[in-house]
């Protein structure tokens, strides 16, 4: 019987994490909040118009619903830390301050994207932006900012790893070899998972044993959960954990409970879940509604103030949307670049 009890409510405790309470931010960086949330969120929306509209071929993973996540962490980020992370990357892009432009143009497969439209949704990176990628092999971000953390430590830059993963990836056996890594070298790594319930179309309860976080436990790296459906909580918990990793503790594990609105991709109908849970979500739990809220209670912000700031976002991604569409394709003759660097 305590089985089949411990099941039932591992099965209910999703969302319901730790929750880290941080001191009331002013009014100037709630703002700041909400315009990347909502440039995230409008630019996503937009992103799914162009893939119906043929647009944008191949795959396309939409970060709606999870916008609090990348957002918090950003936000207490200093500019030597370096990011890198999985297929579900536009959001992020935005966050690290990259173009909507530039991240559109590369959606449509044009030059005027980072990647010269060679990337597409899933492989585009800008090295000024200290931005190292979203990757489409599942776990490679994981490895990959265990090398960038490796390299900060060796260039004694003070700068952190920000590695994310999703719930899914966290089940890779190379995220194992990575946790082990860098306890013993005490590289300073930050590795987030972003843990939306579902890995494609199967929830956490069919795949994961246990709390994700605490899997660090072996290797002596500590973590946390925290509520990822509120940005104030994660820009908390983010903040602690940079703290800790910059400190020459080594790496970190930061488990963000988030929800995803739509599928796993574009091509995903979602059918493995109810339309009542996805309803729950976005009536209850929406971060971007949350944090206007928020900013109503604290500094009697308007609603049409709000609205003002909508209309200047949607005018941003509008013209992402031409800028994509206006920048050319690449020539026949570029399938042969950008594939052969020579050092001398």
């Amino acid at each position: 019987m305590g089985s089949k009890a411990n099941k039932k409510a591992s099965k209910k405790a999703d969302l319901n994490a730790v929750s880290n309470v941080s001191p009331q931010p002013s009014q100037e960086e709630m703002l700041a909040l909400y315009k990347d949330m909502l440039l995230i969120r409008r630019f996503e929306e937009k992103a799914g118009q162009l893939y119906g509209m043929g647009l944008i071929g191949g795959f396309c993973h939409l970060y709606i619903g999870q916008e609090a996540v990348v957002t918090g962490i950003q936000s207490v980020q200093e500019p030597q830390d370096t990011v890198v992370t999985t297929y579900r990357d536009h959001g992020h892009m935005l966050a690290q301050g990259m173009s909507a432009n530039g991240v559109m143009a590369e959606l449509t497969g044009r030059e005027g994207g980072y990647s010269r439209g060679k990337g597409g949704s899933m492989h585009m990176f800008s090295e000024e932006k200290g931005f190292f990628g979203g990757h489409g092999i599942v776990g490679a971000s994981t490895a990959i900012g265990t090398g960038l953390a490796f390299a900060h430590k060796y260039k004694e830059d003070g700068g952190v790893a920000v590695a994310y993963m999703g719930d899914g990836s966290a089940n890779q056996g190379q995220v194992a070899e990575c946790y082990n890594m860098a306890a013993l070298w005490k590289l300073p790594v930050l590795y987030v998972i972003e843990n939306n319930q579902y890995a494609m179309g199967t929830s956490n309860a069919r795949h994961a044993a246990g709390q994700l976080y605490a899997r660090g436990a072996g290797y002596g790296i500590p973590g946390e959960q925290v509520d990822g459906m509120d940005v104030f909580a994660v820009q908390a918990a983010a903040r602690q954990a940079l703290d800790y990793v910059r400190s020459g503790d080594g790496p970190y594990i930061l488990e963000v409970m988030t929800y995803r609105y739509r599928g796993h991709s574009m091509s995903d109908p979602a059918k493995y879940r109810e339309k009542s849970e996805v309803d729950d979500m976005k009536s209850n739990r929406d971060p971007i509604d949350a944090i206007k809220e928020a900013m109503k209670e604290a500094y009697d912000v308007k609603d049409e103030d709000l609205k003002a700031i909508d209309k200047e976002i949607k005018a941003i991604v509008k013209e992402s949307a031409e800028f994509a569409q206006e920048s050319p394709e690449l020539a026949p003759e570029e399938l042969w670049t950008d594939v052969l660097v020579e050092v001398e």
